[in-house]
């Protein structure tokens, strides 16, 4: 937030230039806007920050009328982990992630951009006939860790936020919000059919589970496989 709203978003309005962001997006204005802004964690992870003080998962401003889609603009900003590898990726090897409050760095919204660990796709690719167009648990571990499923239809997420869709789907869930991650994973379905699958896990400590999402993420992006 301090890198943000201090540096980025000033020097945005006052320069036109976003550094030490890579971008600044202001065009629905601060309330409405984000920036991205390279994580120090691996060679192409990037983070999607928004302009509005909104502090985690669980911030009521996400499931407000009107909420900016900040996991549609995360899917667009991709673009920047293809552009630090140098070439595109395929849709189920591009990943954006949410932590829960035990397994978050910083008290600023901030969703995960990059690619997808190998034993997560090939999961992932095994169980997606099983997934529908509503929250169910998963048959088997992914990472290690028991999630809840679903999918989405589109090769965008333009009209289709992941925040309200797990708000509105899972019982208590609105409730409890801050005790979850959110993953949305791009994924090829039946006859090439572009879509999403989205991930929840639940903060369980008999388990040892923190609920991190960002950790079905390869912050290698693959070097060395």
């Amino acid at each position: 937030w301090n890198i943000v709203n201090g540096e980025c978003v000033p020097n945005q309005e006052q320069h036109g230039d976003p550094k030490p962001c890579a971008e600044v997006n202001l065009k629905d204005g601060v309330d409405h806007g984000y920036a991205v802004l390279k994580d120090l964690n691996g060679p192409t992870q990037y983070l999607l920050i928004p302009t509005a003080r909104i502090v985690g998962i669980e911030s009521p401003e996400l499931q407000a009328p009107g909420a900016t889609n900040y996991f549609a603009a995360a899917w667009d900003e991709r673009r920047f982990v293809e552009k630090a590898l140098g070439h595109e990726l395929p849709r189920d090897n591009v990943g954006l992630a949410v932590n829960s409050v035990l397994s978050r760095s910083q008290s600023q919204l901030h969703i995960h951009i990059d690619c997808m660990r190998p034993d997560v796709r090939s999961t992932l690719a095994r169980l997606r006939s099983s997934i529908g167009d509503t929250w169910a648990a998963l048959g088997e571990p992914v990472g290690g860790h028991p999630y809840w499923a679903m999918r989405v239809m589109g090769s965008t997420l333009d009209g289709h936020n992941p925040f309200k869709l797990l708000a509105d789907g899972i019982p208590r869930a609105r409730e409890h919000m801050k005790m979850r991650t959110l993953v949305v994973v791009g994924m090829q379905f039946d006859g090439g059919a572009p879509g999403f699958v989205l991930l929840t896990d639940r903060i369980n400590p008999l388990l040892l589970d923190i609920a991190a999402g960002a950790r079905l993420e390869d912050h290698t992006c693959g070097a060395g496989h």
